[in-house]
């Protein structure tokens, strides 16, 4: 079975063709029914607080689902296998998010500066950067086990991550846009964005998690009650990207070269740090199982929590809305490429250390 199909649903596998076909509808909304965008665009919690209310409960309804997946238990087991665990985080959050803000500064600020000007460019800047600050979480459970990764210590990596989420996304993305695009980053937006898109839906995916597993069982959680959420995350996904593009309609429809150039410090952002991932869990003699995922997690991001952060700073319009959007269209076929070489590359690691030591 080939690594397209290997345990991939129908919207998996042409995931980069739904977005477009969103981006399509979004962008003929948007154009068409322009007071209707305009009131949308208008609803945020709060007034003054930035953070678009429809998008808001779109998000949550995704971000729930992929928590309800986190066993907050496991991290008890990371002492066990170290090193696999230590390289993951170390690429994640001492290396992912500034190589992001270089490649963003160097390509927008510099390279492609005479064609998308300077406002923009400190926009994509900080759209970029958002990104890569945001580890991914629920497919990157795809991508491992289409690459043949140990699917229990993908499950530790990605817990771990979502904790770490919780105190160093906000002031590394603040210290990152700040300093590379100059924009102002109003550190309590971003707070916001933690306690609503991460906080929140991590706590109440954790309780209902525990009470329901205690009562119900494990297999009845994972087959009836995770199960059910499936159709949903999918549709409130769909929703969302329509929304946004429709939000983006003005952009896209006279800047739609400038999409490609986003992609470009993207693709070489991930590509970077997934070979690096990999590179180091091959020079510390750690198992493949937990090398390949831990490469996986480098190279992809949460994209719903860059989405949710960059319109509640700077709005659903904003050129970094547009960056985050741009990591969707490329995930699905940059991620099976990661994979591919991956499962390639197995036997590099023939001489590693048991899977119990790493």
């Amino acid at each position: 079975m080939s690594a397209e199909t290997k345990g991939m649903n129908v919207f998996e596998r042409y995931l980069s063709l739904w977005v477009a076909l969103c981006m399509i509808l979004g962008v003929a909304i948007g154009k068409l029914l322009p007071g209707l965008v305009g009131l949308l665009r208008g609803l945020e919690f709060g007034e003054g607080s930035h953070i678009n209310a429809p998008i808001a409960v779109l998000i949550w309804l995704m971000i729930y689902p992929m928590m309800l997946k986190i066993d907050l238990a496991s991290i008890r087991n990371v002492g066990k296998r170290p090193k696999g665990l230590s390289v993951t985080v170390f690429v994640n959050w001492l290396v992912k998010p500034f190589s992001m803000a270089f490649f963003g500064w160097l390509f927008f600020r510099h390279l492609f500066l005479p064609l998308i000007g300077e406002e923009l460019a400190s926009q994509y800047i900080a759209g970029v950067i958002i990104l890569a600050a945001a580890p991914c979480t629920a497919m990157v459970f795809v991508w491992s086990y289409l690459a043949d990764g140990d699917p229990a210590y993908t499950l530790v990596q990605v817990s771990v991550n979502d904790l770490i989420m919780l105190v160093a996304f906000a002031p590394v993305v603040k210290f990152l846009v700040s300093g590379a695009s100059g924009l102002h980053v109003p550190f309590e937006v971003l707070l916001y964005s933690v306690i609503i898109f991460v906080v929140i839906p991590l706590a109440a995916g954790s309780i209902s998690r525990r009470a329901l597993i205690a009562r119900r069982g494990l297999e009845w959680f994972d087959t009836r009650y995770v199960a059910f959420f499936a159709s949903i995350t999918v549709l409130a996904l769909l929703s969302t990207l329509v929304l946004i593009f429709a939000f983006q309609a003005e952009n896209i429809t006279t800047r739609w070269f400038h999409v490609i150039l986003i992609a470009v410090p993207i693709l070489i952002q991930v590509y970077f740090n997934s070979s690096l991932t990999y590179g180091l869990m091959r020079l510390f003699r750690v198992n493949y199982a937990v090398a390949a995922p831990g490469a996986l997690i480098g190279a992809s991001n949460f994209f719903e929590l860059a989405v949710a952060t960059a319109i509640a700073l700077y709005g659903a319009d904003s050129g970094a809305a547009l960056a985050t959007v741009v990591g969707v269209l490329v995930e699905v076929p940059v991620m099976l490429s990661v994979c591919r070489v991956c499962v390639a590359t197995k036997h590099w690691f023939d001489g590693a250390e048991p899977q119990g030591d790493s």
